[in-house]
């Protein structure tokens, strides 16, 4: 299991913020993917905005996106927690929901066959993320 900061932009900044910290930590990014890419639903206007960008900078990762509309005041950091299998990632994610809020049901997304956001029962944001491919 891996913890990794996860940060949310505002006014479709997460691009151009993850080819800055590319640059300047010296990192790859490793992955991205648009809203766009999740299906058919998505507003158009948030189509070409970034649902999920990773970077690597030595043996150490950040992940982020650019926020949806956030009338309820949702952090803008949370901590990414990635496991290996779907199991694991259910199980994490119902522990860590318990007595919280589901902001987004565990489900398959463009990278990841599950994945998931909730408030801890103490209303902090957590993401899991499995990084096995689909079976």
């Amino acid at each position: 299991m891996k913890l990794i900061p996860y940060l949310m932009f505002r006014e479709g900044k997460c691009r151009e913020a993850f080819a800055f910290y590319a640059q300047v930590l010296r990192g790859n990014v490793v992955s991205s993917a648009t809203y766009g890419e999740m299906g058919p639903d998505i507003p158009e206007p948030m189509r070409p905005l970034i649902a999920n960008v990773h970077l690597v900078v030595g043996g150490a990762s950040i992940m982020g996106a650019d926020a949806m509309e956030n009338p309820d005041g949702q952090a803008t950091t949370s901590v990414n927690i990635e496991v290996d299998n779907i199991e694991e990632a259910e199980r994490v994610f119902a522990m860590m929901s318990d007595g919280g809020l589901v902001r987004m049901p565990m489900a398959e997304t463009a990278w990841s066959p599950r994945f998931g956001m909730c408030d801890d029962r103490y209303g902090q944001p957590w993401m899991v993320n499995c990084v096995t491919p689909a079976p």
